[in-house]
């Protein structure tokens, strides 16, 4: 499939796990690279996978702390000025942060995640979806969370972005669908990523594999899922096979979050 020949698609978070696996994807389709991600090495190793693949691929990397808004207009811009135009973006860049008790949840590092996972994410949609609508057309996928759509332990922060992420989502695909832009959220479960990694380990960093086992037993599918089942979902969300998909939060988890 060629589903983004001559499109220009923005992915933040693109320095490793959900966001590099959707640009792996985007690239085999054709489609011109804008990789956002606020690790430089993360970028270089995902432009490296992606050229292994892809010898020609059209890649625009770019540092950008996503929760600085300047840096993500200048982002907005640079993609603009290279490529002329932004079909599709896949809202992604997030941290999961500490975990603890809501009541020993430091102020910090709730700031912290919030800034990150929820402004992060607005901010990329103020200034892409300006774009678009100049455009007349573009695909937004934000990345939200099964944290987003019911509780996670120990992960008040995180928590609450995410439940940020799937209102402004559904609030802006209300304003902007007359404008022929589609936006939507995905909501992941357990994904094998480096951030789940991460996360297991600061329950157990000697036995976290074994954690990982316990954490995914309740999940109909007994298993992690993979960030290229990720990338495929993000791929078709922008595009036009999802041409009537619009305000939609879709879990990607195995069946967990409609176990309980």
């Amino acid at each position: 499939m060629q589903r983004f020949e001559d499109k220009t698609i923005i992915i933040s978070g693109a320095g490793s796990g959900l966001g590099r696996a959707a640009a792996i994807q985007i690239a085999k389709e054709k489609g011109n690279l804008a990789l956002v991600d606020l690790n430089p090495a993360g970028l270089k190793e995902t432009e490296t996978a992606i050229r292994e693949l892809v010898p020609n691929a059209e890649i625009l990397s770019l540092r950008t702390n996503v929760a600085n808004e300047s840096e993500v207009e200048e982002y907005v811009a640079e993609t603009v000025k290279r490529f002329g135009r932004i079909d599709g973006f896949f809202n992604n860049a997030g941290i999961e942060g500490k975990q603890n008790l809501t009541e020993d949840f430091g102020s910090d590092e709730f700031s912290k995640v919030v800034d990150i996972n929820l402004n992060g994410v607005f901010y990329g949609l103020k200034h892409v979806l300006k774009i678009m609508r100049a455009q007349g057309s573009g695909a937004v996928v934000n990345t939200a969370s099964v944290g987003g759509i019911r509780g996670v332990g120990n992960q008040s922060g995180y928590a609450a972005a995410k439940h940020g992420v799937v209102g402004l989502t559904r609030n802006s695909a209300i304003e902007y669908g007359q404008y022929g832009i589609q936006i939507n959220a995905i909501a992941p479960g357990a994904i094998m990523t480096p951030m789940v990694e991460g996360s297991l380990k600061q329950i157990d960093p000697q036995n976290w594999e074994k954690v990982g086992e316990s954490f995914v037993e309740p999940n109909p599918m007994k298993r992690f899922g993979k960030p290229e089942e990720v990338g495929q979902l993000v791929a078709f969300l922008l595009s036009g096979d999802a041409g009537f998909i619009n305000a939609a939060v879709i879990p990607i988890d195995g069946g967990q979050s409609y176990k309980y």
